[in-house]
């Protein structure tokens, strides 16, 4: 515990997420109004009074559409981020443990998926399939586990060579064993830094795609979709577009730290 209170980037990475989550967690809680509810005679009100951080144009409070944001950003990229991550270690560990032809094929695949920023690949999913939210869990949780499974492809070849693991199949242990009793243990510090800087990445992938107008849809609340419709205001409600950004920046700069420090833990020679 100490070593872990020791590491700042860690410490402070992990208080931001964790306000994120409360935020999520008790929106019904700590938001002051409906964040759908519509009021046109408290369109565009500055922040002060009633309303902390403004409101838009339909006169919804900025502050209660930011706290039930919260809720789509961190269900799509924790959920979408999991999904990636098992992708990625199944098919890592099956390149890097059994090779050959195997390999070829995930590797092919992988750097395919890799010559295609994933941005371009979300567009043109969500393109094909729609806006919507299911569509956007389809879309980020089959576009984000490329660096995952390059990972955990390297750090299974390097503990196959190990003793410990040459004793288990020496001893007759069968090689779906070996990868679960005795692989995927020894990888879990580096997958677990990969799914903070992936979790952040999905957040701000999700964003980009409400932001463009094929993500969540109106009038669920998402950061992403607030920013797009506050740019319409810049000039005269620069607000609708400040505080969404905000949130968006603490909380991938959060998961960055996170991943930061979590890296440091894991690793302290590097």
């Amino acid at each position: 515990m100490r070593k872990v209170l020791k590491n700042k980037q860690l410490v402070l990475g992990s208080m931001l997420v964790l306000a994120i989550i409360i935020l999520a967690v008790f929106a019904p809680l700590i938001a002051p109004y409906d964040p759908v509810g519509n009021n046109l005679l408290s369109s565009l009100q500055p922040p002060g009074g009633n309303h902390i951080l403004g409101t838009d144009s339909l006169g919804r409070d900025q502050l209660s559409r930011i706290i039930y944001g919260s809720r789509i950003s961190l269900m799509l990229g924790l959920t979408t981020q999991l999904i990636n991550t098992l992708i990625g270690v199944i098919l890592g560990v099956l390149a890097g443990y059994f090779g050959g032809r195997v390999d070829n094929l995930i590797m092919g695949l992988t750097n395919v998926m890799l010559s295609i920023p994933a941005i371009i690949l979300g567009l043109t999913i969500m393109a094909v399939m729609g806006p919507g939210l299911i569509n956007i869990f389809i879309a980020l949780g089959f576009t984000l586990w490329t660096y995952t499974c390059r990972v955990v492809r390297a750090q299974t070849m390097l503990i196959k060579e190990k003793e410990f693991v040459k004793a288990a199949e020496a001893l007759g242990a069968s090689s779906w064993r070996i990868a679960i009793k005795h692989i995927i243990p020894q990888i879990v510090g580096p997958v677990l830094v990969i799914a903070t800087f992936g979790a952040a990445s999905a957040i701000l992938l999700e964003a980009s795609l409400s932001f463009l107008g094929i993500g969540v849809q109106p009038p669920t609340p998402s950061w992403g979709a607030m920013l797009s419709r506050g740019r319409e205001y810049i000039w005269t409600a620069p607000w609708l577009m400040i505080y969404p950004g905000l949130f968006l920046v603490t909380t991938i700069l959060g998961l960055n730290l996170m991943g930061d420090g979590l890296r440091d833990y894991w690793d302290p020679k590097m």
